[in-house]
């Protein structure tokens, strides 16, 4: 099919309205950059005509999105891994060597269009590391040898469909199961029953169950479900929906891959128990742009559950209970992972933060009261339906009932998922997974908590260590600096830009960080660091720009030594050359007396 007819067709799937496109326009993009590798031009002119929209808001939205490009990316688009526990395990030299046997730049196409080699954050894979995307599928367990024969496809113009299938293996890798994954046959393919208990009894009494059993959202928030829930309930409006958060983007998180791999059923039963409690008739799960090679196999769920009579029109046979869910791809972008970024991204913007209140709960999608909960917690809302508050409550704490999910990578011998009641010391948790000389644990992800391994008494829980569940290990013979210097370039690529103190906080922290790393920094860049960091933590406009500074402030706070063991002397020495800075001024006055440069004049 010629270029101008696939963006024609993929057009032509727009709704009648120019508003109802445009919530589309995110998924246009992401299905014209599939096809073809890139945007073109013309695809931008003939989306701007049919949504009645400038063009440059269209490149606008382009330009947001890492995933999306303006210029062809060739015929093997490959994205490595760049998360530090890939580092671990020597994707930094796999790179090096996927350049060097292909013959490019990062992040520049070849000469002859047929390969692009980029790197992404975190593929979600950390547990089966190094990992890269090539064309949106997944590669893990990435090796010299491996590198060596993706490279001879490459050249030889193999299409990736041929590539050997060990290529593209993932494993689940349960390492413990409890309250939520102990009956795997009855939470992979629920029959309904949660849906029937709601049927049954009534949302005003699903809800008191799970009020009783106390489920907290578990992206880590803690937020107390049943009572997110009642207000979207209780908001007037025509209609109401329900959003299931897939944006798995924080560094060492992988437990919603495999929920959704393994346990979709239980997850959409969870949206639409959600729904029937509302009163919902649409639903969408935002699944991350990672994760596109999931998209088919959840596409066939939800048609299995159509067919089955759990979604769709008259659900179980119940007049009035219409309830369809609707997959939507993100494109790259670490913020949408914050719930009213997520949104704006569903309505195919730019994903910037709202300001709030309002709440997604009375203005959510299209204004409309929403309920966005994470995979997890879905899975978890539709189980204490069907099993009750009791059954729940057996597992955790007063304050943090049930079990938790850890995403387990780095140094241990076993990384994998495991499954625990909450309240489990950091210390049981490194003695099963295997894990050895232990200098530090990563709790959350990068926006998380760094501990010592003298705290590993602390426990899992809302209450102590609140995590969404990543958890990266860092033995003895790591240098957590590059652990700190990773996140600090992490966060300062993925600022949406809008807030002055997460866009310029966190490019100021880089290059502090840059500057302590290399051996240059001062006591003077510490204080620096602190009141730059306590600034972005009070003031930045969501979540993103307040915990960035996290793993900078952990490492002063918790780890004094190592600083001090890096700091050049107690003076002040600038972030940056100052005289190369004047470069650009010497060219343009066509000096270059000692009086033009810093070193000869002071």
């Amino acid at each position: 099919m010629k270029q101008d007819e696939i963006i024609k067709a993929i057009i032509a799937s727009a709704g009648d309205s120019p508003e109802t496109r445009r919530q589309y326009l995110l998924q246009y993009l992401c299905q014209i950059q599939h096809r073809l590798s890139y945007i073109p031009g013309d695809a931008i002119t003939q989306l701007a005509a049919m949504l009645q929209m400038p063009a440059a808001g269209i490149r606008g939205v382009i330009g947001f999105y890492a995933f999306l490009h303006e210029q062809p990316r060739g015929d093997y688009d490959i994205l490595l891994s760049d998360s530090i526990t890939d580092h671990m395990l020597g994707s930094r030299m796999l790179l090096q060597q996927l350049c060097n046997s292909l013959g490019v730049e990062i992040g520049v196409p070849r000469a002859d269009g047929r390969v692009t080699v980029a790197t992404t954050s975190c593929t979600g894979i950390c547990d089966q590391g190094p990992a890269m995307l090539v064309n949106g599928q997944v590669i893990s367990r990435l090796s010299g040898s491996r590198i060596d024969r993706i490279c001879k496809l490459i050249e030889t113009g193999t299409n990736i469909s041929q590539w050997p299938a060990e290529f593209f293996q993932l494993e689940d890798n349960i390492r413990r199961r409890d309250l939520l994954l102990a009956d795997e046959t009855a939470a992979a393919s629920p029959d309904g029953s949660a849906l029937r208990v709601l049927l049954e009894s009534g949302a005003d009494a699903l809800l008191d169950v799970i009020e009783k059993s106390g489920l907290r959202g578990r992206g880590g928030a803690g937020f107390r479900t049943a009572m997110k829930w009642r207000f979207c309930k209780q908001a007037a409006a025509d209609n109401h929906y329900v959003v299931c958060n897939a944006d798995e983007g924080e560094p060492g998180t992988f437990k919603d891959r495999v929920l959704l791999d393994s346990y979709a059923d239980s997850v959409f039963e969870g949206m639409t128990l959600c729904a029937g409690v509302i009163g919902a008739s649409r639903g969408y799960l935002y699944l991350r742009g990672e994760y596109r090679y999931l998209l088919e196999p959840l596409a066939a769920v939800l048609q299995q559950r159509r067919e089955n009579g759990l979604l769709g029109q008259r659900i179980l046979g119940k007049d009035g209970f219409d309830f369809d869910i609707e997959i939507h791809l993100g494109a790259g972008a670490y913020i949408c992972g914050e719930e009213s970024s997520l949104i704006e991204s569903l309505e195919g913007k730019r994903g910037i933060p709202r300001n709030r209140p309002p709440f997604p709960v009375t203005h959510g999608f299209l204004k409309k009261p929403t309920v966005v909960n994470n995979v997890e917690t879905f899975m978890a809302a539709a189980r204490i339906a069907a099993l009750g508050a009791d059954w729940f409550c057996i597992a955790g704490t007063a304050e943090s009932t049930g079990t938790k999910l850890l995403s387990i990578s780095g140094d241990c011998e076993r990384p994998g998922i495991y499954e625990y009641p909450f309240g489990v010391t950091i210390k049981q948790v490194l003695e099963d997974c295997g894990a050895t000389n232990t200098q530090a644990v990563q709790v959350a992800g990068a926006a998380g908590t760094t501990l010592p391994v003298a705290e590993a008494g602390r426990c899992i829980a809302f209450e102590d260590v609140s995590t969404g569940g990543s958890f990266m290990i860092f033995n003895n013979e790591r240098k957590l600096l590059d652990m700190v210097q990773n996140f600090a370039h992490f966060f300062a690529h993925e600022s949406c830009g809008f807030c002055t103190p997460c866009r310029v906080g966190g490019s100021l922290l880089k290059d502090l960080v840059d500057k302590l790393v290399n051996g240059h920094a001062t006591q003077y860049d510490i204080t620096a660091m602190q009141q730059i960091g306590a600034l972005m933590k009070r003031t930045s406009l969501c979540g993103l720009g307040s915990t960035a500074p996290n793993p900078v402030l952990d490492l002063l706070e918790r780890f004094p030594q190592l600083v001090e063991d890096r700091l050049a002397h107690s003076g002040y020495e600038p972030a940056f050359d100052l005289d190369a800075a004047l470069q650009e001024a010497r060219d343009i006055t066509g000096r270059d007396d000692a009086g033009a440069h810093i070193e000869a004049s002071t």
